[in-house]
């Protein structure tokens, strides 16, 4: 039983009847699909009883579908949304093929005309929460009852409250399973649906990437459930083909529909259940998995307590692995010298001898006298023209006055001439032969004097 603001559901057992007499009036072969006759049809019913396998899927349970091999079980999330939907069911008219539909209740409450295509054409209906919300892994048990409750309820308002075509399927969206969502879904008897294989239809692909990876998934494992979404434009596009590369390969549509009174579940062996090798292009390593683990037949060790631990002093000391004995100190034990790795002496014998210590005249670097400066020959040029136009008896003190009047002579020429200094004036350091010692006792006694002005030319 599940209800939520009064909403009763009933009993699933007795609304599978509406349900089993819809499928035998809608369910086809491939021989009787009027119109097409190259479908490749439903080729049989599986009958489930969810009380007995209440998780299937082998992307995270340890039990799946007990289907045969090459056979395949197609189921659709997410919807209904009426463009793309309706595409999907059209393509399944055509080929006379039966699927299981997980819808979410608001879509439904948003498209119930949708959600009564489904029905009318005969295809199985689960439920797929209310909000498709991608936490259940962190729900707890309250939480996810509501979700799932509200999904349900609204999936039944748009079929006009017919339970009898509401199967007690449910698949978690996102296949992010947790426990409260699982522990309340076997507690009202819903059989919980993961998947083997996908297509990565929710995905930006193209539609060719969909029925490629969806035949290319199948083949690894030979048979299975694959999950799609009818809301999806390249799932639309990609479903054509999905549906010919099975029939050419050989494979076969099987529908699912819960166990009722009046029809008990398809009997099986209970390793047809069991999870079969998966191979490693299956993707299962982005789900969270149900651990297969057999402990009843395990070999158990006794629990290891604090002795197996603790190190007894006598013990090292008879061993001999340690060498020197070791008292404790006020009851606490010292800690011995590890036995390993063992202290390895290392032996010179053979070791190459010791360089020589390197002088210390090694690091000096000779220096060399400073070699006289020669005068530019400019300068040698001028000082020869000199020579020859002056009397050699010029004495320094008489140069030394020459400079000083050429200094005066060209201050006043700097007057008259707006700062510019005569040619002659400039270089008349140079022109009368004076030597830079005696330039310099002039600047001391003149400070107009101004060095710089030697250096322009």
């Amino acid at each position: 039983m599940i209800g939520k603001g009064g909403v009763r559901v009933g009993s699933w057992i007795t609304s599978g009847l509406g349900l089993l007499a819809c499928f035998a009036a809608h369910g086809a072969s491939a021989a009787e699909c009027p119109g097409h006759p190259d479908a490749i049809g439903t080729s049989r019913t599986l009958v489930v009883d969810p009380r007995e396998h209440p998780r299937i899927g082998a992307m995270q349970y340890p039990e799946t579908l007990p289907l045969r091999d090459h056979e395949v079980v197609l189921t659709f999330d997410d919807g209904p949304v009426p463009r793309n939907s309706n595409q999907v069911l059209q393509i399944l008219a055509d080929q006379c093929v039966k699927a299981t539909f997980f819808t979410i209740g608001g879509q439904a409450a948003a498209n119930p005309e949708g959600v009564r295509k489904l029905a009318a054409a005969g295809h199985t209906i689960g439920s797929h929460s209310q909000n498709h919300p991608l936490t259940f892994n962190k729900m707890s048990f309250d939480q996810a009852k509501r979700e799932v409750d509200q999904g349900i309820a609204s999936t039944l308002a748009a079929l006009n409250g017919d339970s009898s075509a509401l199967a007690p399927f449910f698949r978690v969206p996102g296949l992010l399973r947790g426990e409260g969502v699982e522990e309340y879904a076997a507690s009202q008897g819903l059989q919980v649906w993961s998947a083997d294989f996908l297509a990565d239809d929710w995905r930006h692909v193209s539609s060719t990437t969909v029925d490629q990876l969806a035949i290319k998934r199948l083949e690894a494992r030979g048979k299975g459930i694959l999950l799609l979404h009818d809301i999806q434009a390249r799932t639309v596009a990609a479903l054509p083909r999905i549906l010919h590369e099975l029939k050419v390969r050989g494979y076969q549509i099987v529908q699912v529909v819960p166990a009722t009174a009046e029809r008990p579940a398809t009997p099986s062996e209970p390793q047809d259940w069991q999870l079969h090798p998966v191979m490693e292009n299956v993707p299962i390593a982005h789900w969270p998995k149900v651990p297969d683990l057999d402990l009843a037949s395990a070999v158990t060790q006794p629990d290891p307590t604090l002795v197996d631990f603790v190190a007894r002093d006598e013990e090292f000391a008879s061993s001999g692995a340690i060498g020197g004995e070791r008292r404790p100190a006020h009851g606490v034990p010292i800690p011995h010298q590890a036995p390993w790795p063992p202290q390895i002496e290392l032996s010179f014998k053979n070791s190459a001898p010791a360089l020589p210590v390197p002088e210390a005249s090694l690091f000096q670097i000779a220096e060399k006298a400073n070699a006289p400066t020669k005068p530019l020959d400019l300068l040698a040029h001028r000082v020869a023209q000199t020579e020859r136009g002056a009397p050699e008896t010029t004495s320094s003190i008489g140069h030394a006055s020459r400079a000083t009047h050429a200094t005066t002579t060209a201050r006043t020429s700097r007057g008259r001439h707006g700062g510019r200094l005569p040619h002659q004036a400039a270089h008349v350091g140079f022109d009368k032969g004076v030597s830079g010692q005696e330039i310099s006792a002039a600047a001391m006694e003149n400070p107009s004097i101004k060095l710089a002005s030697l250096k322009k030319r």
